[in-house]
């Protein structure tokens, strides 16, 4: 795409560059002429979007090889190895391809079914014996290999049933005869055993539903437009919202290791696209939900003796588990034609395509004129000439392959253009990131086991993005970096919470990136203002609050003062919220009913007195003075001495991730330490992080006395930062909770407890979807 950029002529750039949303029409169409007399333009869309230039199509030869590959793999009791060989080969295997009289794709199945069952993964057996008959319902092996997983795992009258489908459909003698011995045995143990059968469910997910009763209204803000509000009083973690996407795709990071359809994480047992190779679904039905075929349609297509030898009334089973699948657009359709672009385009790019085919089938059956109306907002004419380029560009060649692919009915002109700029200046503006909970600990090993309850213990948190998504209703709810609401995902569904008591009227606000406590004043309005073209005015940006006073200050060189010491670039963010403090009351009114968070007042004092005393015309805030004493740090010295005690911290993380720490790498990072906490504020984030990474480092080498101490201190400055009960602190707790029960420490249930009632108010009922790992930290616990 650079390179194409460049061979646009200045003139063009310039005018692209200048244009508003009213002139899109006009400048889209300019540049589509320029592009469709340039060879290169030609070549990239049909690299992208034909066919035969693909590099995700199936391809017979290379399953074959993948194939031979797992076998021996598996034979040499490499068993990782095989089974990466084997979900490979699916991948790639085309639906209809042959291999030694038996359908390729049923016998990969069949294949990985037994290795599966040889490590033990029996519900995982069941499964792939499962789609391998859905393909071929008269291969024996298959059914005998179905009944074997299923005496493993108790279920002996379904196991009854496999044997005698083996049997029935098993042609040699010899192996009749084997099979009719084994049922013999099956039939002795099912009389003697009580055992509860275990039943698999090939659906990914399933969660109990919570009604969503209260009712929300749209109300104009002075400082915002548009948002909504309650009509009601709504009690803390009360549900407010729920909402399935409009359209939601994949990142790019997580399409190995997620589901293409549901996000969640994939299984050992992967399903691919019947047509493609490009999405991996931890179940036949998001496959089919995605818009792909059940792999029973393919059993008349493959044209072998089997398909036809015997009659299916002998048999009784079940293709899917789901039998009330959910009505949904098949998102993946119109890109499983093997075709590249929606391998290489960016995801918001090949977002906006889905979208664009959603809508395009909609219109026909609404008669509507308008390509895509999402009534979303856009920031157009805000973004940066370079950007308003890349938009345009990436319209043209989107609208090109969509076209050429899939025969998109739909002409590329200004019209279609100018539309198709405006979504994808929607989804960058109103998209949401859906996250994952993961414990940064964990290895992608698919294999992993626990060993004992030592390997679970001293683990940590994160949010990790795996998709972004369209709720149109969603995003009428607007931002503050103080927000009284928190939005998370069960599967692709948006659930949102309130946080804290909401009266009625409150506005109801989300946090679109970094909050109180994580980033100071400046850093969140640079953020949000090059992301979404807004310059932010909650209250937590437009009023003083002890986190952006302290997070980045340092401390007074006299030990006995608390006050904080800014530098020139925090203050002017601060002096322009001083000059607001106290606000007039009927405004403060109105915030008051917008945050439940207090403005701290006391510990504003203690920091920032002489601040607070000045009236707003005498107002002179100086770089390296202290705020609540006067006194003067020489700011130069101290970045010297943080920059040199930072080198050992960043030594210290580097030892952290190779998990190879020496003694000496601790104590010069301990003695780093020191300095940071003479130097900086005490509640500054960056003696957080140390104290953090001290508590990470001592936890490797088993020094778990040590590592709670600086995991204490750690969260005693965050909780200052943040809310106490806020979800950070949460996180924080489940490490602190960790390091506890290794060493048995009777405050690890007071730490579980509290852990329990910050995720609770965050998450509700399903607290236990979104955080399992909280369950077993409070087993531990209360054992």
């Amino acid at each position: 795409m650079e390179k194409l950029k460049c061979l646009v002529p200045e003139s063009i750039k310039r005018m692209v560059g200048e244009s508003s949303d009213e002139d899109l029409a006009s400048t889209s169409s300019t540049l589509l002429h320029c592009l469709l007399n340039l060879p290169q333009f030609q070549q990239m869309i049909d690299d992208l979007a034909d066919s035969k230039n693909s590099l995700c199509g199936k391809n017979k030869k290379v399953a074959l090889e993948l194939k031979q590959k797992g076998n021996e793999s598996y034979l040499t009791a490499e068993y990782a190895s095989a089974l990466e060989s084997y979900s490979q080969a699916l991948r790639v295997a085309p639906m209809d391809a042959v291999d030694m009289d038996k359908n390729l794709v049923a016998t990969l199945f069949l294949n990985r079914a037994s290795l599966f069952h040889k490590i033990g993964f029996l519900t995982e057996s069941l499964r792939d014996c499962k789609r391998a008959i859905s393909i071929s319902p008269t291969y024996a092996k298959a059914w005998y290999r179905r009944g074997k997983a299923n005496v493993d795992l108790g279920n002996f009258k379904d196991a009854v049933n496999d044997f005698n489908n083996a049997k029935s459909f098993e042609l040699s003698l010899d192996g009749k005869r084997h099979i009719e011995t084994e049922l013999n045995i099956i039939l002795e143990r099912q009389k003697s055993t009580s055992r509860m059968a275990v039943q698999e469910n090939e659906n990914c997910f399933g969660h109990f539903d919570e009604p969503c009763q209260l009712k929300l209204s749209q109300v104009s803000t002075p400082d915002k437009g548009r948002g909504m509000a309650s009509q009601c009083d709504i009690p803390q973690a009360s549900l407010v919202h729920k909402e399935e996407p409009y359209a939601l795709i994949i990142l790019k990071s997580c399409r190995e290791t997620h589901c293409h359809y549901c996000l969640n994480q994939l299984r050992a047992d992967t399903v691919p696209c019947t047509s493609c190779t490009i999405p991996l679904y931890c179940s036949e039905h998001c496959q089919i939900q995605a818009g792909g075929e059940p792999f029973s349609n393919f059993q008349d297509k493959i044209g072998t003796k089997e398909s036809h030898s015997h009659s299916h009334g002998e048999y009784k089973f079940a293709l899917c588990s789901d039998s009330n699948p959910i009505e949904c657009f098949p998102e993946h359709k119109h890109e499983c034609l093997g075709v590249n672009w929606p391998a290489i385009l960016p995801s918001d790019i090949v977002l906006a395509g889905r979208i664009l085919v959603k809508s395009t089938s909609q219109r026909c059956s609404t008669e509507s004129n308008a390509l895509c109306d999402l009534g979303l907002s856009h920031s157009y004419t805000q973004i940066t000439p370079e950007s308003k380029l890349e938009l345009h560009m990436y319209a043209i060649v989107l609208l090109c392959c969509l076209q050429h692919s899939f025969g998109f009915e739909l002409p590329i002109n200004g019209v279609s253009l100018s539309q198709t700029i405006i979504l994808i200046s929607q989804i960058r503006v109103n998209s949401m990131a859906i996250v994952r909970m993961k414990s940064v600990d964990d290895p992608p090993d698919q294999f992993r086991k626990l060993t004992s309850v030592g390997d679970a213990l001293t683990s940590s948190l994160e949010q990790v993005p795996v998709g972004q998504a369209i709720y149109k209703a969603a995003s009428l709810f607007n931002h503050s970096c103080l927000p009284n609401i928190h939005a998370y995902f069960l599967s692709r569904t948006l659930f949102i919470r309130t946080t804290e008591y909401v009266s009625t009227g409150c506005p109801l606000e989300l946090s679109y990136g970094p909050q109180v406590g994580q980033s100071d004043c400046e850093d969140r309005l640079r953020y949000l203002a090059d992301k979404y073209s807004f310059r932010c005015q909650c209250r937590g940006c437009s009023q003083l609050n002890l986190s952006d006073l302290v997070l980045n200050a340092f401390c007074c060189v006299n030990h006995n003062c608390a006050g904080v010491v800014l530098e020139s670039t925090i203050i002017n963010g601060e002096t322009r919220k001083l000059n607001n403090f106290p606000r007039a009351p009927e405004k403060q009114k109105f915030d008051s009913h917008l945050q439940g968070h207090k403005l701290n007042i006391v510990d504003i004092n203690d920091v920032a007195s002489l601040a607070l005393k000045f009236n707003n015309s005498s107002l002179h805030i100086q770089p390296g003075f202290c705020l609540h004493c006067g006194t003067h740090r020489d700011l130069d010295a101290s970045h010297e001495a943080i920059n040199k005690a930072w080198s050992y911290i960043k030594r210290l993380q580097e030892a952290i991730i190779s998990k190879d720490i020496s003694g000496t790498t601790l104590l010069d990072a301990s003695r780093a330490l020191g300095i940071l906490r003479s130097t900086l504020h005490a509640y500054n984030k960056s003696v957080a992080e140390a104290e953090d990474n001290l508590a990470q480092a001592f936890c490797l080498v088993r020094d778990f006395q040590s590592a709670r101490e600086h995991c204490k201190e750690s969260i005693k400055i965050l909780q200052t930062l943040y809310d106490p009960d806020h979800i950070v602190i949460g996180y924080e707790l489940v490490k602190l909770a960790s390091i506890q029960l290794s060493l048995d420490d009777p405050a690890a249930v007071d730490s579980t407890n509290h852990l329990g009632l910050i995720f609770a108010r965050y998450f509700g009922p399903h607290v236990d979807f979104i955080v399992p790992y909280q369950q077993f930290l409070k087993r531990v616990a209360h054992r």
